[in-house]
């Protein structure tokens, strides 16, 4: 499936930088799991990781890995720890092979949706400074672009965007990017096309998509990849535990390990 790999075609490669958000259009296209399967791909290449979970009103990070988590974001916000006290270890190696940290959010709270805009600078601020003791940070965001979502993804330095192949998953993709370059015109998110069933359908997504950008924002989105459906991403979701541990070497795995590596060395000019 490497073929698939790639920054759209006329682009240069291009390095992501070391503060990642990792954002969807929509709920259910497989999000999560990949944010927690890239976090233990850029560990295991021996990247000192830490995963945030930014979804502010349905936190389920630690949920779909099993944690029981010391503290959270909740606790952050409301002035009882600091953010260092809210960091987990993910078991899976003292060296790194495999493992990462999370600083994970209120499992099935409402308690931080609609976080009004200073609080989620606030916020911001918090993980960027977290993020200078790692070689690399991932924020899991919510679904959808709400204000503090948005804020959110501004703070990174990149933007990964999840999409599937339905119409319905590409044209809220689209908004997304809509309201973010509204708010940063630079912006310019990867892409990653996610359970896909076969290449076509992936070729066609992205295009499609890749041309919306282009006509009415202006740009072309570099693609990062391509991942495979797989029937052991459900099952590691069911299992709670991350999806090298289920089905180490399964094709989505192997997908998303390749991403986490051109992203980490620059997006090369693959995809045709």
């Amino acid at each position: 499936m490497k073929e698939f790999l790639g920054s759209a075609l006329g682009h240069e490669p291009r390095k992501a930088g070391s503060l990642l958000a990792i954002a969807s259009g929509k709920g259910g296209v497989g999000k999560t799991v990949i944010a927690s399967a890239l976090a233990s791909a850029f560990a295991a290449r021996q990247e000192r990781t830490l995963l945030v979970d930014g979804d502010l009103g349905m936190a389920n990070i630690d949920v779909q890995l099993g944690l029981t988590p010391r503290g959270d974001l909740s606790r952050v916000m409301s002035g009882q720890i600091a953010l260092a006290e809210a960091v987990t270890c993910v078991a899976g190696g003292a060296d790194m092979t495999g493992g990462f940290d999370i600083i994970a959010g209120r499992s099935g709270s409402a308690a931080l949706a609609g976080l009004e805009s200073g609080a989620a600078s606030r916020l911001a601020a918090a993980i960027a400074a977290a993020s200078m003791t790692y070689d690399r940070t991932l924020i899991d965001l919510a679904a959808g672009a709400d204000r503090a979502t948005i804020r959110l993804a501004t703070a990174a330095d990149d933007v990964v965007l999840i999409m599937s192949d339905e119409p319905t998953s590409l044209t809220d993709a689209y908004a997304f990017v809509k309201l973010l370059r509204l708010r940063d015109e630079g912006a310019a998110p990867f892409v990653i096309i996610n359970n896909a069933p076969d290449k076509a359908a992936a070729e066609m997504a992205y295009a499609s998509f890749s041309r919306t950008c282009q006509s009415f924002l202006g740009f072309t989105p570099p693609l990062a990849g391509l991942i495979r459906r797989d029937t052991n991403v459900p099952k590691a979701i069911r299992a709670q535990k991350p999806l090298h541990m289920i089905a180490p070497g399964t094709p989505a795995l192997q997908d998303i390990e390749a991403i986490a590596g051109l992203l980490a060395a620059g997006v090369q000019t693959t995809y045709a």
